[in-house]
């Protein structure tokens, strides 16, 4: 995947996005796969000719920290970083989307990129083929444990003194991990520095480490191991696990340079030891691995909330209003709003959205929205425009309204190409892709495993499909609990 970074240049239709075109939407382009490329020996640069060339080539993966698009926008920790990187250089960054983590270094000393970005961990064994950058953080291998019931309650000292924060204490117990991965070496020597046997439960190698931490929070397993900045990025969407206590040293997770390269080494070096301790630095970090991500906030009732009298919010007339516009129940759009912002015009989400309907801005600057400055009736003009587009594209393929519905409701919170992508998934594997529970809903949960989102029938790479399916149940969960209230004028209440 090839993307030359300018906004301004993005081409944003909603009739360009099918599946081939998501990238494009994006303002994102596919490179071809490096065995797709020519065999020509490609020049090494160093500094000097990255900069004449005008562009850093960098390598990263999919993934919840890298790179990934949602909402219809780029994002990643490793992305940001790369695009500051090469504003830096005074250079156009040039993203290439690693389809097996174990050609990357091949890729990188061959000449096909710059830098490996893919949360890499310094090894002497890749310090043999490769230069590290000075480490971007420091991260331990962790235990990701549920919290106890009632866990909101409790003191501080209460909570550590109802979990494990003693590696001794994992005597006896079933730890979840990949027999292929270094958390499982790291489990069979810490049970013999113990001296106590460790249940190590072989997973699927198919599956990913957010995978077994999401069942860790749903309580399918006990237990599982993670790398820090991956664990904190998860406890960002599930607020009863922990993850605080470490069962390794710290290790440094860095960007990898060809030994050919050492002035791009040093310029890197000299860049990331100015930005440790910025504010941006620690902006972004805060972003990706401390912000809370799951959409909307607590359901509570508000001063101008009457369930008994048929009032949902202060909105009501407006949403009333403008949910005509695009053919909804009033309380399916305000069953949205809630969902987005719980009713609130100053609220404002990790990704940049703000508003009652939360647009990103760069979906809010296409349909004329100032996510800053609007008023509450724009924010909702807004996306009433944009629930309409989403909802004329799926009309093409899902004539049942109510059905069609579903579709709108996951484009809305992961993107157009996700669910494009998922649709097209379902068809490739026998499941029904004008339903979306059970069939096209299946596959986007799928989109988190590199074995979906690496088929070459998916544009749009990886997704949180876990977010987006909970998010079109609790949507259409509460739009039927809204139905149920009595109409009635709206009262305010003090």
């Amino acid at each position: 995947m090839t993307f030359a970074y300018s906004r301004n240049k993005i081409i944003y239709s909603l009739a360009f996005l099918t599946g081939i075109t998501c990238i494009l939407f994006y303002g994102i382009s596919f490179r071809k796969p490096a065995a797709q490329q020519s065999l020509v020996p490609v020049p090494i640069h160093d500094l000097g000719e990255i900069q004449k060339r005008g562009k850093l080539i960098a390598l990263t993966d999919n993934s919840s920290t890298s790179f990934y698009i949602y909402k219809g926008d780029s994002m990643g920790y490793e992305y940001e970083l790369l695009n500051a990187f090469a504003k830096e250089l005074g250079v156009k960054l040039e993203l290439v989307i690693a389809k097996d983590m174990n050609t990357v270094f091949s890729q990188l000393n061959n000449g096909e990129v710059d830098i490996v970005a893919a949360n890499l961990t310094v090894t002497k064994e890749r310090l043999n083929l490769v230069d590290f950058s000075s480490p971007l953080m420091l991260v331990p291998q962790v235990l990701v444990q549920r919290k106890p019931k009632g866990w909101e309650n409790m003191t501080k000292e209460e909570l550590n003194d109802s979990l494990i924060r003693n590696v001794v204490d994992l005597s006896g117990k079933n730890i979840s991990v990949r027999k292929g991965s270094s958390f499982y070496s790291r489990l069979q020597s810490l049970s013999e520095e113990i001296g106590e046997k460790i249940n190590i439960i072989e997973a699927p190698g198919d599956q990913e480490t957010e995978e077994l931490i999401s069942k860790v929070a749903s309580g399918e397993i006990d237990y599982t191991i993670a790398d820090e900045n991956i664990a904190l990025s998860n406890q960002t969407y599930y607020s009863n696990i922990d993850v605080e206590t470490s069962i390794s040293f710290p290790q440094k997770i860095a960007w990898a340079i060809r030994k050919e390269s050492p002035q791009l080494l040093a310029a890197m070096n000299d860049w990331i030891e100015k930005r440790k301790s910025s504010k941006e630095n620690v902006a972004v970090y805060s972003k990706y691995f401390k912000a809370k991500k799951k959409s909307g906030g607590p359901r509570g009732v508000g001063k101008y909330v009457s369930y008994s009298g048929g009032v949902i919010s202060e909105y009501d007339d407006l949403i009333k209003t403008y949910s005509a516009t695009i053919g909804w129940d009033w309380q399916l759009l305000a069953a949205l709003i809630s969902q987005e912002s719980n009713f609130s015009p100053t609220a404002r989400s990790w990704a940049g959205a703000n508003g009652l309907m939360q647009l990103v801005p760069q979906t809010a600057k296409h349909y004329g929205l100032d996510t800053i400055d609007a008023t509450a009736e724009q924010s909702i003009i807004a996306g009433t425009k944009y629930i309409s587009d989403l909802d004329r594209y799926w009309k093409k393929y899902i004539p049942n309204k109510s059905e069609r519905i579903k579709f709108v409701l996951a484009s809305y919170n992961a993107g157009l190409g996700h669910v494009v992508d998922a649709r097209n998934l379902a068809e490739k594997y026998g499941k029904d892709p004008g339903l979306w529970y059970d069939n096209v809903d299946y596959m986007i949960l799928q989109k988190s495993n590199p074995l979906i989102y690496n088929d070459p029938i998916v544009k749009c790479g990886y997704c949180r499909g876990q977010e987006t399916s909970a998010y079109v149940r609790e949507i259409l969960n509460r739009y039927n609990h809204y139905k149920n209230i009595p109409e009635r004028t709206l009262v305010a209440q003090n």
